[in-house]
This record gives C-alpha cells, sequence and structure tokens, in this order.
C-alpha cells in the first residue's frame, strides 16, 4: 500500500510539473491609460513657411498662429513612451527637477494633473527644455474648460501651466518661433517654511532677467530673444520683453505675497529665502511664472526673453558638483 501512495505521488508530481508555465509578458503596472492622456489638438506641418516653423494652435497678441517648429506637436506614440516613462519615475527624466502626477480619477485637480504632466513632458522630450511648446497644443484651452467644469474641487495643487508659449519650455504666450527654451521646473516646492519674505528680500532674489527689450528689432514686431535656436541664431521675442526691472518686481512682489500667479490663480508658486537647491529653483520658478503671465493668463513674455534657462542650469549643476 505505501509503495501505491508513494507511486500515485510521484505521478501526481509529475503531472503538475509537465503543465507549461507560461509567463506573462513583460509590461510596466505604471503605463498610463491612453485614454486618459490629453489630445494634442493639432498636428504638425501646418503652413510651413519655408524656414523651419509652422503655424501653432494659438493665436498671437497679433491675431495670427503662434509659430512653432514644424516638427511639433510630436508622434503621438514617441509622446505616449516618453509620458509612461515620466509617470514611472515620478518626475520629468530629461529634467529631474520636474515632478509629474497621473491621477486616474476624474476630480478637477486630477484632470489638472494629466494634463501637467503631459505639458511638462511635451516640453522636455529631447532634455531639459528642449521639446515643443505648449502652443502646438490646444493644452490652454483644455486647462481652462477643466478649471471651468467644476467648482467643489478647483483647488489642485497641479497647475497645468500656462498658455501658449512658443518656447519648448516656456507658457508665456509669444508671436515668435522657437526650437529651445528654459529647463525653468514648473512646479518647485521648497522644504523652507520661514515667515514671508519682505519686499526687499524679493527684489534681492529676484533671479535676474539677464536680457534686455528691444535688441535687433526685425521691423515685424520681433527683436533677438536672449537664447539661440538650434539654427544658431537668436529666437524672436516680442520687442517689449522681457519688462523693464520695476514692471518685473512690481508683478513678482504682488504674486509672492498672494501664493499665486494673481492674473492666473491656477498656478502657484512659492519664493523661500535660503540658497538650497530646491529654494533657488523656486524663486526661479516664480520669476518665470510671474513673466509669463504678465498681463493676463498666458499672457506675458517667453522664458527666451530672460537667462533663466542657464541659470537654472547652473543650479542643477552646483546641486550635482
Amino acid at each position: 500500500m505505501l509503495f501505491v501512495h508513494v507511486l500515485t505521488a510521484l505521478t501526481l508530481a509529475g503531472s503538475i510539473a509537465a503543465i507549461p508555465f507560461r509567463v506573462p509578458p513583460p509590461q510596466s503596472k505604471r503605463d498610463v491609460n491612453p485614454a486618459l492622456v490629453p489630445s494634442f489638438g493639432w498636428q504638425s506641418g501646418v503652413n510651413p513657411d519655408g524656414t523651419g516653423n509652422c503655424d501653432g494652435a494659438v493665436d498671437g497678441t497679433n491675431g495670427k498662429p503662434i509659430l512653432i517648429p514644424c516638427s511639433c506637436p510630436p508622434n503621438s506614440t514617441f509622446f505616449l513612451a516618453n509620458l509612461n516613462k515620466n509617470v514611472a519615475a515620478g518626475f520629468v527624466t530629461t529634467n529631474p527637477t520636474v515632478k509629474v502626477s497621473f491621477p486616474t480619477d476624474d476630480s478637477t485637480a486630477s484632470q489638472l494633473a494629466r494634463l501637467n504632466a503631459a505639458a511638462v513632458t511635451l516640453q522636455n522630450l529631447e532634455g531639459p527644455g528642449v521639446g515643443c511648446p505648449i502652443s502646438s497644443t490646444t493644452f490652454s484651452a483644455q486647462g481652462k474648460t477643466i478649471s471651468a467644469g467644476t467648482s467643489t474641487n478647483g483647488n489642485s495643487s497641479a497647475a497645468m501651466p500656462t498658455p501658449a508659449s512658443a518656447t519648448p519650455a516656456g507658457f508665456g504666450v509669444s508671436t515668435s518661433s522657437s526650437a529651445t527654451s528654459a529647463a525653468v521646473p514648473t512646479s518647485i516646492t521648497s522644504n523652507n517654511s520661514s515667515a514671508s519674505p519682505t519686499d526687499e528680500q524679493i527684489a534681492t532674489l529676484a533671479p535676474p532677467l539677464g536680457w534686455q527689450a528691444g535688441i535687433n528689432p526685425d521691423g515685424t514686431g520681433n527683436c533677438d530673444g536672449a537664447v539661440d535656436g538650434t539654427n544658431g541664431k537668436p529666437i524672436l521675442i516680442p520687442c517689449q520683453c522681457p519688462p523693464d526691472q520695476t514692471n518685473y518686481i512690481a508683478n513678482l512682489t504682488a504674486n509672492v505675497r498672494a501664493g499665486h500667479v494673481i492674473l492666473n490663480p491656477t498656478v502657484q508658486l512659492t519664493f523661500p529665502t535660503d540658497n538650497s537647491t530646491a529654494s533657488q529653483s523656486a524663486r526661479l520658478n516664480a520669476a518665470a511664472v510671474t513673466l509669463q503671465n504678465l498681463n493676463g493668463a498666458g499672457k506675458g513674455c517667453p522664458i527666451v526673453s530672460t537667462t533663466f534657462s542657464a541659470q537654472q542650469k547652473a543650479i542643477n549643476a552646483e546641486n550635482t558638483s
């Protein structure tokens, strides 16, 4: 009898071992649901001007489409792959100071967070600040629709970058085209919890614009910006950009006092006064979103009208040295 039981057990064991074990194909558990990814609402290559620029999805203050690189927006497969990497990491992998989240519920805050994740992925596709501008999409209009659609969940900490920029990592409205821009974080929070800074501290610690308005006007309202494009020539900016120092500091001070951009309240900011990397980046972010919303939501100057990009790179370099 013992022999029979042992033989039976061995037979069963052999049968079980003979059942093929199927290993599911590897996949990321954190890949986003494509159905929740904001659509570009635009396509590349619209109305090329022969110099590498095409019409964007947003009109400038002159009533004409803001020019964008003809390669923008990117191929959707390429974009989704980059978005998946960033969401899995919790930050933009090509610009790690920029944090992202991709919640899946339908609250206002979550929809804005997803839109923000898409926006910063777009703007940093090839590296810090090297990507496509928001004005190559309808993200701005989508953000406004989301914010207007619900009031119960309106206090979102995941603010959508403000509308329409002609600079890939800038969010302000410009009438010029661009191929590169600032690697200024879209949302930086410092651990500094000290008292609100004084007006003198804000003026002293405000990142310098590093450029002046009206350089080399082309006769159409555009002037040279502070950053060169991929063609080696300065990216064009509105000739009134950047603003004068008095206007810049006055607006920055008002926004810091409010804790958000007054003319675009969904955009939160802080202005810590210590010298940590996070605090320096937070101050640079406060300056950037102030600049981009000087005259209303998304109506301001592009980041390439300043040296903010170079300043951010220097801050990041100090942190890694």
